[in-house]
């Protein structure tokens, strides 16, 4: 049986896997139940922490003795770019947890 639906709910199956999907009846319209002073906030402070981010890397970018995008993409320098992802994931870790508090 591939998938059923009744009015509040879908159930469907992939191979192994079967999926029930539960149709919420939350009442009125949905932009009413939006939090709007947590949206706002979570749109200020992903782009503070993508600024934050741009910003840290620009700095190791001029600290190192060679240009990184250069090294990267021209040189081909597979070690550098898997070091700079490092990098990039620790300099993420920070402003997350920075922003979380």
């Amino acid at each position: 049986m591939p998938g059923y639906c009744t009015n509040k709910s879908c159930v469907s199956s992939f191979g192994f896997a079967v999926f029930k999907f539960e149709f919420l009846n939350l009442g009125g319209n949905m932009v009413d139940q939006v939090k709007w002073g947590a949206f706002i906030s979570s749109l200020v402070y992903s782009f503070v922490g993508v600024l934050v981010f741009w910003v840290s890397f620009l700095i190791i970018d001029r600290l190192t003795p060679y240009h990184l995008w250069k090294e990267i993409i021209e040189e081909k320098n597979t070690a550098l770019a898997i070091v700079v992802g490092a990098i990039a994931i620790g300099i993420c870790i920070i402003v997350a947890a920075a922003i979380h508090g």
